[in-house]
């Protein structure tokens, strides 16, 4: 067998995985529904009427959504393991993860995405003090 026909062959198994890939989105409901999908595809200025077209953007979105989560949980985990260790006292340790908004920030991060919020008076306990010290 020669090269041309070992790369027809391949082409060939790809392009019946595509279409097997293809026909069974037909039949998947994504978590993120079809119409918030095409809402910002139409917005983007791109139509398709194939509604297999859509559920692929649709599962391409819940992926990359939920490799975030997956990375903002490590974080979390990384965090809470140092905090434990700080303390040094491993009855302490608490079985609850609480994510912050530091840890989704930092997991954006690593897909080139900058997220600044709004520093609220529970982040920094100094943050309302100084409004109140001029009000005196």
């Amino acid at each position: 067998m020669n090269h041309n026909q070992q790369s027809n062959e391949v082409r060939h198994d790809d392009e019946n995985a595509l279409s097997d890939f293809l026909a069974s989105l037909t039949d998947y409901t994504p978590t993120i529904p079809d119409e918030l999908v095409e809402h910002y595809l139409a917005k983007s200025g791109f139509q398709c009427p194939d509604v297999r077209l859509t559920r692929l953007v649709a599962v391409a979105a819940q992926k990359f959504v939920s490799d975030i989560a997956i990375d903002a949980l490590q974080h979390c985990k990384a965090r809470q393991a140092a905090v434990v260790r700080d303390k040094k006292d491993k009855q302490q340790k608490e079985k609850r993860l609480i994510m912050s908004m530091e840890d989704l920030s930092k997991a954006l991060q690593e897909y080139g995405v900058n997220v600044k919020h709004q520093e609220y008076f529970a982040d920094n306990p100094s943050a309302g003090l100084e409004s109140a010290s001029r009000d005196e």
